[in-house]
């Protein structure tokens, strides 16, 4: 009996093993969209939710997906605005970042646009006399507070500038109907990207110098809503500035340094394990022409670098990279969409999702 019930067994494996699908398992990978043709990197790209989308050119250009980037439609245009950053609350109510007069042929003077209708119209943001000449990056940050046993939700908007200076960055407590000006010429000499975690916790990612010879990559951190700031990194070398940043949880994160000297083909990313408060440095890959843009982490381990001349990813928290499909000039990579939807899409010569 018990070696009839052991063929009997042996059978039946066989015959699951006949009957397992042979189809081999597919990689995630980067896919590109269909988007209309641009010469050069673009530079921002928010989806909403998992179905509505949008991104910005240098030629003032703003598109809308609403079928998960699938197709877009051209929304808005105003030539002489360079969109350099976006941010959305919802569909509807969003902000547009304008890289400012002065720069690269831009004529546009408003830095910051707001549009309460899905991107179709812009007006300036309600800034008043606060003097900032543009906005490299926009940080929407969502809170929920109790109030007399109501739930309430809140909206912290940090829009930070500009690209060869000067250092400034925009705070809005109240979703964007009132905005103070926080002045950080004295500590850098521009600011890249800006992120906060709560409304008191924040770093803004810049460089010492708005003179890209005499600037050393810094990282600023402030723990009282922007009152006061104290420095956490910075490079030693010259040519260096902070480009962007990525925070895979509220420990570790990973931020771009952008090299401009001629002299060193060595290429380096930033990384903190202990929430922003020290920062190390990791080799990417010694090439001259790698300028270094986007950065964007999945996990604490997994992520992806953007280069001018390439893009590479890591799967070990930054000890070994890999070339990767993510396609050159990558400026931004995001990892979920602004309502928290896990998406991993990116932005620069191509639009591209993660999949």
């Amino acid at each position: 009996m018990k070696c009839i019930v052991a063929l009997f067994t042996s059978i039946l494996a066989l015959g699951f093993v006949s009957r397992a699908p042979s189809t081999p398992s597919t990689t995630p990978q980067w896919r590109t969209l269909t988007t209309e043709p641009y010469p050069k990197k673009r530079d921002d790209i928010v989806f909403v939710d998992a179905h509505t989308g949008f991104y910005g050119t240098g030629k003032g250009q703003l598109y809308r997906t609403e079928d998960g980037g699938q197709s877009w439609q051209l929304v808005w245009s105003k030539p002489g605005t360079f969109i350099r950053s976006l941010g959305f609350i919802d569909t509807r109510h969003g902000f547009l970042g304008n890289l400012g007069a002065g720069l690269v042929n831009i004529t546009d003077t408003t830095p910051l646009y707001e549009t309460k209708d899905g991107g179709v119209t812009w007006e300036a943001a309600k800034i008043g006399t606060a003097l900032i000449p543009g906005v490299c990056s926009i940080d929407v940050l969502k809170t929920r507070s109790i109030h007399e046993g109501h739930v309430s939700e809140r909206y912290y908007i940090h829009a930070a500038g500009r690209a060869n200076g000067p250092a400034k960055l925009l705070r809005s407590e109240d979703g964007g109907e009132s905005w103070a000006l926080i002045d950080l010429s004295e500590r850098a000499g521009m600011i890249l990207d800006v992120k906060f975690f709560d409304p008191n916790t924040g770093f803004v990612f810049a460089a010492t110098s708005g003179d890209l010879a005499q600037s050393n990559a810094l990282i600023l951190k402030t723990n009282d809503g922007g009152r006061s700031w104290r420095q956490v990194y910075r490079a030693r070398r010259l040519n260096e500035i902070i480009w962007k940043a990525s925070f895979a949880n509220s420990i570790v994160g990973y931020a771009t340094l952008q090299n401009d000297d001629p002299a060193n083909a060595q290429q380096r990313v930033v990384k903190t394990v202990d929430g922003g408060e020290n920062w190390s440095e990791l080799p990417l890959v010694a090439n001259k022409d790698a300028e270094e843009l986007g950065v964007g982490f999945v996990s604490p381990d997994k992520g992806w670098v953007g280069t001018a001349a390439g893009s590479f990813e890591t799967s070990d928290g930054g000890k070994s990279w890999r070339p990767s499909t993510l396609a050159p000039k990558a400026n931004k990579i995001r990892v979920r969409a602004a309502d928290g939807t896990p998406m991993i899409y990116a932005i620069g010569s191509e639009v591209q999702i993660y999949r």
